[in-house]
């Protein structure tokens, strides 16, 4: 007779990237994948029959601000819908910030978050206010959050890094209080020579200080803007490439394309990482065209197809840039599939991975954290779909959310009887 042997076993799983015939049974023991078999003959103390369904990783949310979200409204709607009033909103809106509020507002969003599937969360904070109370809300909502979710905090200054004259310190200040990244907006700074600057700024702290980099990069309709070519050459002098993320990078949209090709080469040398935001990035751009108006996206295809390491986010839920939004990653991938023109199968299939394994590789995550396989933390979920073409094609609904072992969330689909 079998003996029980793991907490847990699904049984019957369709694993990404396999025949779409097979199924597996995976078990779970000690918050982590003990097994990986065909069919494992012991006994879970707990069994979930998956009945064939997708079985990946967690979807990994690579560029949010969990400091503005779900306050969209407040104190007044975008009606521009640009980002430059986005940003004169929040400037108005921070100013009545409290820790518990950011930390309030951040937790409902993780959860909410959590709940469609995503364990891996990389959050922007505003430190361009000298209370830090962005960060210091969201630095202990990272602590709160720690057993069901990896949250890593980017220390952003909104208003650029000489945009004020105490915004230096304050950055740096945020390094030592424990921030993951140090990020940057050059675009916004009050000149070229101050963008270039920044972005030199923003390496020397990172090494300094052993951080990753996310700079919201060249996020702007302007085909001049090209700082995306400072981080570049900054990643290939210092070689830290793999830890470089350049955020947006919107302009990319723009250039000509004897520039463009010239720039990816040099793209190719530093093994830059590229979020992405689809949603956002196709709402604010372009609203200064009239007709054709461009779509405001960066080159995510032809990054893509160079072997450059692209993700996608959400960036915004509910704020003062985007008053929609729930969170969901596949309606983030869904809308990359059609604003990049990514309807192959193949490239339906890296739009998932954008959201999955690329993701993890932007946050630094490392191979040993991130993935289903023997000996890896036991961090899963179940889709309602039979593979990432299905998932995106119909934003199939995350059944099961399972964090470090453990079942952190369930969601019965919604089931439609004809009369």
């Amino acid at each position: 007779m079998s003996q029980t042997k793991y907490s847990t076993i699904l049984r019957q799983c369709r694993l990404l990237g396999t025949d779409g015939r097979s199924t597996v049974d995976i078990a779970i023991d000690n918050n982590k994948i003990a097994a990986i078999s065909p069919k494992i003959p012991e006994l879970g103390e707990w069994e979930i029959d998956i009945q064939g369904k997708l079985v990946c990783p967690p979807f990994v949310e690579s560029h949010i601000h969990l400091d503005s979200a779900l306050t969209a409204g407040e104190p007044r709607w975008n009606h521009s819908g640009t980002l430059f009033e986005g940003i004169q909103i929040w400037g108005e809106r921070k100013q009545s910030l409290t820790l518990e509020d950011v930390k309030t507002r951040a937790i409902e969003t993780l959860k909410q978050q959590a709940s469609q599937g995503i364990l891996f969360v990389r959050t922007h904070a505003d430190v361009s206010e000298p209370t830090l109370t962005a960060l210091q809300g969201l630095l202990s909502v990272r602590e709160a959050v720690k057993d069901w979710m990896t949250l890593q905090v980017v220390a952003f200054p909104q208003d650029g890094i000489y945009g004020s004259p105490e915004n230096d310190k304050l950055l740096e200040t945020a390094l030592e209080m424990g921030a993951d990244a140090v990020g940057g907006i050059p675009h916004y700074e009050l000149t070229r020579e101050d963008g270039v600057k920044s972005v030199q700024r923003i390496f020397e702290l990172a090494e300094k200080y052993n951080r990753l980099i996310d700079i919201h990069c060249d996020e702007i309709d302007d085909e001049q803007s090209r700082f995306l070519e400072v981080v570049a050459a900054c990643a290939i002098r210092s070689g830290a490439g793999s830890r470089v993320t350049a955020s947006h990078t919107t302009a990319f949209g723009s250039y000509n394309n004897a520039y463009a090709f010239k720039l990816m080469g040099i793209l190719q040398k530093s093994r830059l990482n590229f979020i992405a935001n689809p949603l956002i990035n196709i709402t604010l751009q372009g609203r200064a065209d009239t007709y054709p108006k461009r779509r405001g996206m960066t080159r995510v295809k032809e990054l893509w197809q160079q072997g450059l390491n692209v993700s996608l986010g959400h960036d915004c839920v509910r704020d003062p840039w985007y008053s929609l939004g729930t969170g969901n990653m596949l309606d983030v991938a869904h809308m990359a599939v059609h604003v990049c023109q990514m309807t192959g199968m193949e490239e339906i299939a890296a739009c998932f991975q954008m959201v999955t394994e690329n993701g993890a590789q932007t946050l630094f995550l490392g191979d040993e954290n991130y993935g289903i396989a023997a000996g890896k933390p036991a961090n899963l979920i179940v889709l309602d779909a039979d593979s990432c073409y299905d998932a995106i094609r119909r934003r199939a609904a995350v059944r099961y959310v399972i964090s470090r072992g453990k079942l952190l969330a369930e969601t019965v689909p919604a089931k439609t009887s004809f009369l």
